[in-house]
């Protein structure tokens, strides 16, 4: 089930000043990227939902590395896209094709101009 609207819009004006342990209580998946994709946080939700450690990925390309899946069209060159123009704010039906554990989700692309960096919000759908 998705977020409402003022949950979101209250986790996107708070997200970059978020201390870890605020930022693994939100209720959805959350990754920090730099502009070329490499992955700056991920907190207990996204560890859970994609069965990957948080050690295993910081510092890691998402889109090469971690979920080479997203390298498409629909999910990667929407970053790239929001990265350059320095605005991103779109959401989209997603299936993560992993191999042990294959999910259909929400993701919220989000650009944050505080940090130049983007958010991946990642809601897990029944």
């Amino acid at each position: 089930m998705a977020l409402p609207k003022d949950v979101i819009d209250n986790i996107y004006t708070k997200i970059d000043s978020l201390t870890t342990e605020e930022l693994d209580s939100l209720p959805c998946g959350a990754i920090q990227l730099d502009t070329e994709g490499k992955i700056l946080k991920f907190n207990d939700y996204e560890s859970k939902l994609a069965q990957l450690s948080k050690e295993s990925v910081i510092g890691k390309n998402f889109f090469k590395d971690i979920a080479p899946c997203t390298d498409v069209q629909e999910f990667y060159g929407r970053f790239k896209e929001g990265v350059r123009n320095k605005q991103l704010n779109v959401k989209f039906r997603y299936h993560f094709a992993f191999k042990q554990n294959p999910r259909n989700v929400l993701v919220n692309l989000f650009y944050s101009e505080m940090t130049k960096t983007v958010w991946v919000f990642v809601q897990a759908m029944d």
